[in-house]
């Protein structure tokens, strides 16, 4: 048995890119950062930083499109993606990437950069998220950014 399943709560760093593949199967992606707060050996407290690269497919992209914005904070459950692409010089790049499977978006409606629900609630007890719907399309057969770009991000 294995598991392949990643957690992250963090800040967009920038508006989700939304685009179409050729099927019309709609991709977002953006940066997310997630900070880590310790105190080093001299007793000074210091913070890393992790910028972590976030796709979503279909429904949840274009939800993902429609009410998240650079800055905002958000709750993101799916699983570790590392693929190969070659850039525009022939050169193979490698990129570790989440592929997201839930979004949750955090803050009160009201709070700035705050969004309203992108569904509605079917059991007021469970928190706000957007799942995404069927499986996830292989790379090789649907690629999801322009073989151009050298940064697919």
């Amino acid at each position: 048995m294995s598991v392949n399943k990643v957690i992250l709560v963090g800040n967009l760093g920038k508006d989700p890119e939304l685009r179409y593949t050729p099927s019309g199967a709609a991709v977002a992606t953006f940066s997310l950062a997630t900070s880590e707060r310790f105190k080093d050996r001299s007793g000074e407290l210091q913070e890393r930083t992790e910028w972590h690269n976030i796709v979503t497919w279909r429904n949840l992209a274009e939800i993902c499109g429609k009410y998240l914005h650079k800055g905002k904070q958000v709750y993101i459950e799916g699983r570790i993606q590392t693929r190969s692409y070659d850039d525009r010089d022939g050169n193979k790049k490698y990129i570790t990437e989440i592929v997201a499977d839930q979004m949750q978006m955090l803050g009160r409606v009201g709070d700035e950069g705050a969004a309203p629900r992108a569904e509605p609630r079917q059991n007021q007890s469970r928190p706000q998220t957007a799942r995404e719907s069927g499986s996830q399309p292989d790379y090789d057969s649907e690629p999801p950014f322009n073989p151009d770009d050298d940064i697919p991000f």
